[in-house]
C-alpha cells in the first residue's frame, strides 16, 4: 500500500522506512541495454545525476530510449549524450552535443508539446517504459518529494514498470513547501481540474507510488546545471519597452484585464530580460500573476520587489546565484511560488481559463505570422519546442518577442517565408521587436505582411521585405509566395 509522508507536519528526515539503498553504478547495471529510461528534469534543474552519469561510463553497448519533459542538464545531455548510449530521445534538448547528434541522426530525436507527454507515455503509445529516474529530496515507503522541478514526473512514476530515486542532499528539504502535486484521472472519465486561482493548492506536497516499484534509492550530492543568462542587450530593453507600451494599452482595451494580468514568458535571456524591465511597469493597481511553465531569475525580481501576486509553474529555471537566493529564503518565496506537474503547469484549458497574455521567443518569424521555434534554415535542429506551442496555441493574447537581426545586423530574423513552422499565423497574434509591435489580429496575409514589415523588420533588410512582397502580391494568391526567392534568405 503507498504510504503518505508523515501527517501533521512538514518531512523532516530524507529517509523513512528501511528503503534499498544502492549505489549509481548497481542502479545503472540494472537497467537493461535497450530500456525505455523517463527522468526527472524541467529548465536544466530538478534531473538525476549520478545514474546518468554512470550509464555514460557502462562498458555495455547501450541503445536506450530518454525520455523527459524539458531540458535537463549536462549529465544527461553532454555526458550521457556523448557516451553513445542514447538511441533514441523525447522531447527536449539543448546542448551543442545533442543538437550534432540529433542533426547527425546517431539519435532519433522526435519533440512533442510539453503539456501532452505525460498522456502520450502513460496512455498513448508512444513508448513501452522500463524504468523511471527521478531526483527527489526525500524518500519514503510509496511516496518522494521532488526537488527543483516536477515535469512529467507524476506521469512517468505511475507509467514506468520500475523506479529508482536519487536522494540528493544538496536540495533542501525545504523545496516540498514549493509542490503541488495533483493527479489530472484518467481519460475518458478524467474530470476538469479544480484550481480556481494560480496560487490555490489543490494537491500534496509528494509525488506517490506504488512501493513495489522501487528498487533503488541512489544518494548523491551533485548540483544541478542550472542556467546563464547574459545581460541584457539595448535590442532587449527596447523589446522590453515596446511590450510594455502594448500590455498598457492592451489592459485598457480589454474588459479581461480590469483587476489582474496573467503573464507567461518563455525560457531564456530575453525572457528573463523581459520579466526584469516589466517589474518598473505601471499594471494600474491591477493584480500581476505569472502563470507558466518556468520561474526564472526575473520573477525573482519581481517578486522582491513587490511586483507579482503569484508564480505558478513547474520548474524553478534559475542561475546559480538564482537557486543560492532561493535556497537561502524558500519557505518566504513558498507563500508565493507553487510548482505543478507540467500537464497542469501546461495545460490548455488552464491557459485559457486564465486569459493568459503568453510571451514566447522563436529563431524567426515570416511576413505572414509563421514562427520558428526550433529549426535553422528549415533542416538543422537548435532546440526542442518545449512548452511554447501550449502557451501559443491557447493564451488569450500570443506575442512572439525577438530582436529583428542578429548576427551584428547580418541576419534578418524576419523573413519572406520560414521553411520550418513550429506556431502556424493561427497561433500568434502580436509580433514584437526592438523596432515596434506588430498586433495583426484580424488581418489577412497580406495585410499582416504589411503590418510586420513596417513595424517589426530591421531597416537593413526592410526595403528587401518590401520588394519581395511587392512582386509576389501580383500573384492571385491568398498568401502570394515566390519559394526559391524565398529560401535565398535561409
Amino acid at each position: 500500500m503507498t504510504r503518505a509522508p508523515p501527517e501533521g507536519g512538514p518531512v523532516e528526515r530524507r529517509l523513512y522506512g528501511d528503503l534499498p539503498l544502492v549505489d549509481a553504478a548497481d542502479a545503472a547495471a540494472g537497467i537493461a541495454a535497450d530500456a525505455t529510461v523517463l527522468t526527472s528534469g524541467f529548465g536544466s534543474v530538478g534531473y538525476p545525476k549520478a545514474v546518468p552519469l554512470a550509464l555514460a561510463e557502462d562498458d555495455r553497448d547501450l541503445e536506450l530510449t530518454v525520455v523527459h519533459s524539458g531540458n535537463v542538464g549536462e549529465e544527461i545531455d553532454v555526458d550521457l549524450v556523448e557516451s553513445g548510449a542514447i538511441a533514441r530521445r523525447f522531447s527536449y534538448q539543448f546542448s551543442s552535443s545533442a543538437r550534432a547528434a540529433s542533426n547527425r541522426r546517431e539519435i532519433a530525436f522526435s519533440d512533442r508539446d510539453a503539456s501532452s507527454l505525460g498522456d502520450e507515455v502513460q496512455y498513448g503509445g508512444l513508448v513501452d517504459p522500463d524504468v523511471a529516474v527521478v531526483e527527489a529530496v526525500a524518500v519514503g515507503e510509496g511516496w518522494f518529494v521532488p526537488s527543483t522541478s516536477l515535469g512529467q514526473v507524476p506521469a512517468f512514476v505511475d507509467a514506468a514498470d520500475e523506479l529508482v530515486v536519487e536522494l540528493n542532499r544538496t536540495q533542501p528539504l525545504e523545496l516540498q513547501a514549493l509542490h503541488d502535486v495533483y493527479r489530472p484521472g484518467k481519460p475518458p472519465d478524467r474530470e476538469p481540474i479544480p484550481l480556481t486561482d494560480p496560487g490555490e493548492r489543490i494537491g500534496t506536497n509528494h509525488v506517490s507510488f506504488d512501493p513495489g516499484k522501487l528498487v533503488g534509492v541512489v544518494e548523491t550530492d551533485i548540483a544541478d546545471s542550472t542556467y546563464t543568462f547574459r545581460d541584457p542587450t539595448d535590442d532587449d530593453l527596447a523589446i522590453a519597452t515596446n511590450l510594455g507600451s502594448f500590455l498598457a494599452a492592451e489592459m485598457e482595451r480589454s474588459p479581461v484585464f480590469d483587476d489582474a494580468i496573467h503573464l507567461q514568458f518563455g525560457v531564456g535571456s530575453l525572457g528573463n530580460a523581459l520579466m526584469g524591465e516589466l517589474k518598473e511597469l505601471d499594471f494600474g493597481g491591477r493584480d500581476v500573476v505569472y502563470f507558466g511553465e518556468l520561474i526564472q531569475d526575473g520573477l525573482l525580481d519581481m517578486l522582491d520587489a513587490g511586483r507579482l501576486e503569484c508564480a505558478s509553474a513547474t520548474s524553478m529555471a534559475l542561475t546559480e546565484a538564482g537557486q543560492e537566493r532561493l535556497f537561502a529564503d524558500v519557505e518566504r518565496y513558498a507563500e508565493e511560488v507553487v510548482l505543478r506537474p507540467a500537464d497542469v503547469a501546461n495545460h490548455p484549458g488552464l491557459i485559457d481559463q486564465f486569459g493568459v497574455v503568453g510571451v514566447n521567443s522563436a529563431i524567426e518569424f515570416d511576413i505572414y505570422g509563421n514562427v520558428n521555434s526550433t529549426h535553422v534554415g528549415g533542416t538543422r535542429m537548435i532546440n526542442g519546442v518545449g512548452g511554447s506551442a501550449d502557451f501559443n496555441r491557447n493564451s488569450l493574447v500570443t506575442v512572439c518577442a525577438l530582436p529583428s537581426s542578429l548576427k551584428g545586423g547580418d541576419v534578418s530574423r524576419v523573413v519572406p517565408m520560414t521553411f520550418h513552422v513550429d506556431h502556424t499565423e493561427h497561433d500568434v497574434d502580436v509580433f514584437v521587436t526592438e523596432q515596434g509591435v506588430a498586433d495583426v489580429r484580424g488581418l489577412s496575409p497580406v495585410e499582416r505582411a504589411e503590418l510586420i514589415i513596417e513595424n517589426c523588420a530591421h531597416p537593413s533588410f526592410a526595403d528587401d521585405l518590401w520588394a519581395y512582397l511587392d512582386d509576389v502580391r501580383e500573384q492571385d494568391s491568398h498568401v502570394p509566395h515566390d519559394v526559391e526567392r524565398a529560401a535565398a534568405w535561409q
